[in-house]
């Protein structure tokens, strides 16, 4: 059927209209919200790259994981800065390093109203700002893949410990998952789930991030374990792997410039799907609607639409309790009419 019986607008006429045949309801149990957490701090720190993100202190930390869970986001990532730092990431696995301090607050005071997820990696913990211990052959310093799998196992084991419901495990090293699976269960956290970041792509959109985490390598780049941007089947590689090791959901890393990538996940797999939206896709954003060049709040509910529409399950940002307060707001004054 063709115009004129065949018109389109007629279900767009009335926003009831749209909200009736609308196919993505964005919920702000969709969001999980990144906080950084920094060692000796008495106040937060505003990350200048990333407007109304900051460096946390743990008394501010409890803050904001409260004001997520009042808004109805479904978990918090923590990501931690020690005061000390060394070749190896050693605070990364201490019992009082600075991720475990905050994961037993947070355990203790919403713990049961959001979902305690604990990045693991080493590249806030180490004075190179590599994911793991170097190695040296000749004149070429890597990071070594199986010596950074032991320290990963350890880390794993810290955090469950503390209080973490999922680890997620970012450093894109061979065998990152079973490790920490064998080592989780071992140490009797079998329950402890893992988000496995599997296609973490070598993106030019991480900048502001490590400006908040601290974590800018010394020397070189991260291409050598993070993926080629030009490469989707690889992902899907990755993706299986993964799985087969234990993972129990996977991501995809940076979100909106590989939707392509988030899609071809979610039709190939059973699992939830994450897709975190990137400080840098933060950064654009803001800074357009600093100029006036956008809509800031419409762009903002846009962004994370396309990341849910193109299949991602839950979708990690920096605007996660601003969203979700955003939506709440919405539906009531949609209640009110």
């Amino acid at each position: 059927m063709s115009f004129p019986q065949n018109r389109q607008r007629r279900l767009r006429r009335t926003p009831a209209l749209r909200r009736l045949t609308s196919e993505i309801r964005l919920d702000p149990a969709d969001f999980v919200l990144p906080l950084f957490v920094k060692e000796g701090l008495s106040e937060p720190v505003p990350v200048s790259a990333m407007p109304g993100v900051v460096q946390h202190s743990l008394g501010s930390l409890r803050r904001a994981a409260a004001e997520a869970a009042e808004a109805g986001v479904a978990g918090v990532i923590l990501f931690g800065i020690p005061e000390h730092k060394d070749a190896v990431g050693s605070q990364a696995d201490d019992p009082d390093g600075i991720v475990q301090m905050a994961l037993r607050d947070l355990s203790a005071e919403v713990g049961s109203a959001l979902v305690l997820m604990a990045d693991l990696c080493l590249c806030e913990y180490t004075d190179h700002g590599h994911c793991g211990p170097l190695t040296e052959t000749g004149a070429d310093v890597t990071v070594d893949n199986d010596r950074t799998l032991e320290r990963y196992a350890s880390v794993a084991v810290a955090q469950a410990a503390a209080g973490a419901h999922v680890v997620a495990p970012s450093g894109m090293q061979d065998g990152q998952v079973a490790a920490i699976r064998a080592a989780l269960d071992a140490a009797h956290h079998q329950d402890v789930a893992i988000c496995a970041y599997a296609a973490k792509f070598a993106s030019a959109f991480y900048g502001p991030f490590r400006e908040a985490a601290e974590s800018t390598p010394s020397f070189g780049d991260r291409r050598s374990y993070q993926m080629d941007p030009a490469n989707a089947r690889e992902a899907l590689r990755e993706v299986q792997l993964d799985l087969d090791e234990g993972a129990d959901l996977v991501m995809v890393k940076p979100a909106l410039p590989y939707l392509d990538i988030v899609r071809q996940v979610r039709d190939a797999v059973e699992v939830p799907v994450v897709a975190y939206q990137v400080s840098g896709e933060l950064a654009m954003i803001e800074a357009a609607a600093a100029n006036g060049w956008l809509e800031r709040e419409r762009a903002m509910l846009e962004t994370l639409t396309s990341i849910r529409r193109a299949g991602a399950d839950t979708v990690i940002t920096y605007w996660a309790t601003e969203a979700a307060r955003l939506l709440r707001a919405t539906e009531a004054a949609r209640l009110l009419r």
